[in-house]
């Protein structure tokens, strides 16, 4: 039977590449921001997550956020005197390295630099992140949060997540309608061994984590991703000068040109 012409593959993930125009409108704004704010913030971010920076936004509407290509924002600051936009703002141009943005605004600097210390939202990891402790899943009925509550306060997971448990490699069974993780022949000398509680181990503290124990840990409500805000530094257009806040966060960072650009 000849093949369907109707039958075609849709990505739905696919998105229009930056235009010339694009960027040279992301250039441009960002130089106008200069003349318009008092005070530009150079940042960092950790876990970053499209939700919390839209939710930045609408927290600083008086103030612009960039967020693009680090060498097209140190273009449009300036990468020396002769080039800057703006007296001493090219000093900034060393903190604009790996995923960082920029934060334009009138507000006072103790204003934002609180704020900002003060944000930090959790959420589930994703693939590629560094576990910052374990977590395991006791022997016996998996209840919802596999012990991060006391029993008595939480409940059995469902019965229709059984199949997806054993398709991510926890080998669970029902007994009597409920999911049940049982303890192996080897379990205890193996728990032992290792220091840790008795259980299936979803990941150890330090582990990089992949796609299969980061929807174990979404299936548990084990959020172990921190959106955090971190400030590099800072320019005045009253003085001139860029009084760094936290250089050791570029620590071991490299330059990233994937960003995404938004403004």
């Amino acid at each position: 039977m000849p093949k369907s012409k109707r039958s075609k593959v849709v990505h739905m993930t696919q998105v229009n590449k930056k235009t010339r125009e694009h960027k040279q409108r992301l250039f441009g704004n960002i130089r106008d921001a200069v003349s318009q704010y008092q005070r530009c913030f150079v940042f960092s971010v950790d876990n970053m997550r499209n939700t919390h920076f839209k939710g930045l936004r609408q927290e600083l509407p008086d103030s612009r956020l960039f967020l693009g290509k680090t060498k097209l924002m140190t273009a449009a600051l300036g990468r020396d005197p002769e080039h800057a936009c703006a007296d001493g703002i090219h000093a900034l141009t060393p903190y604009i390295r790996g995923t960082v943005g920029l934060l334009f605004t009138n507000r006072p600097s103790d204003a934002i630099l609180s704020h900002l210390t003060n944000l930090l939202k959790i959420d589930f990891a994703r693939a590629g992140a560094v576990a910052p402790r374990s977590f395991t899943i006791p022997y016996g009925a998996v209840y919802a949060t596999a012990g991060e509550v006391p029993a008595e306060y939480d409940v059995p997971i469902g019965h229709t997540i059984e199949p997806e448990l054993r398709r991510l490699g926890v080998p669970v069974r029902m007994v009597k309608g409920r999911v049940v993780l049982e303890e192996g022949p080897d379990a205890a000398a193996a728990a032992a061994q290792s220091g840790e509680g008795g259980g299936y181990v979803v990941c150890r503290e330090g582990d990089v984590l992949d796609s299969r124990q980061t929807r174990l840990l979404k299936i548990f409500g084990v959020c172990l991703a921190e959106f955090k805000i971190r400030v590099l530094a800072h320019w005045s257009a009253a003085t001139g000068e860029v009084t760094p806040v936290d250089p050791q966060a570029m620590d071991g960072v490299e330059e990233d040109e994937n960003n995404e650009e938004s403004d």
